[in-house]
């Protein structure tokens, strides 16, 4: 039977995704688990939230393509209706300074950090708002603290693409309030993921953990917690709020 909340998560089979759909199920919502690519990965989460009493799914879908986050709202419409979302996916790029980067890495990296949440609201929206005969519900939209320091020598487009996540965060609570939908966003410090691997800089959370106040990089479960937060009833009367989880950063 499918549960009252409904969560999809975008990138969820890995890192700060994967820990906010285990942390989930835990909390009683059954789970879409999306990914791109590792397929196992997102199999071993989906067993994880099952292995927990809750219903589970996963899809696979490229977030900078409108036709498979379209598809991806589709295939999750099995789990019941939508009532809460997380839009985690996102993509650094290969660092560098941006008089050497390439337009097709940039364009790649808005397109699946911008255009994609910006599509993937659309599909929320229609599934969730009252006024298009949902319950409401709430979103949740991951940001980076890149937003706030810009990413310099490293990643400038990577920083510029989620500030726009939260310009995103501030326009839709408002716009979206009176359908019911709360809107936040959680912004990340330095954390235990691979994003900066996969951006080639390996050794950023050893060079970055020094000037973090706290002493030390994050854990994906701990931004799963602001998440889980954000989307639940406790966070009733918050909407528009970007949360940092950065260690004092």
């Amino acid at each position: 039977m499918a549960s009252q909340n409904v969560l999809l998560i975008t990138g969820a089979g890995r890192g700060i995704g994967a820990a906010t759909a285990k942390l989930a199920a835990a909390r009683g919502y059954d789970v879409g688990v999306t990914y791109k690519s590792d397929a196992k990965s997102a199999g071993e989460v989906v067993a994880a939230v099952k292995a927990q009493g809750r219903n589970a799914l996963a899809i696979q879908a490229d977030m900078g393509r409108e036709a498979d986050v379209e598809r991806m709202f589709k295939d999750a419409d099995a789990l019941g209706r939508l009532t809460h979302f997380v839009y985690n996916a996102g993509i650094p790029g290969t660092a560098g300074r941006l008089d050497g980067a390439s337009s097709a890495m940039m364009r790649e990296v808005i397109e699946v950090n911008v255009l994609g949440a910006l599509w993937s609201m659309q599909h929320a929206i229609r599934r969730m708002s009252k006024k298009h005969g949902g319950a409401g519900g709430s979103v949740v939209l991951l940001s980076s603290v890149a937003a706030d320091i810009g990413g310099p020598n490293e990643y400038v487009w990577y920083a510029a693409s989620k500030g726009a996540v939260e310009s995103m965060t501030y326009g839709l609570s408002k716009e979206l309030a009176g359908d019911g939908i709360r809107v936040n966003c959680v912004s990340p410090g330095a954390s235990e993921t691979r994003i900066h691997a996969d951006a080639g800089t390996p050794d950023k959370l050893a060079r970055v953990a020094p000037m973090i106040p706290m002493g030390r990089v994050g854990q994906p479960e701990e931004s799963a917690e602001a998440v889980l937060f954000l989307l639940s009833d406790a966070a009733s009367y918050i909407s528009g709020t970007v949360l940092r989880v950065a260690g004092g950063r």
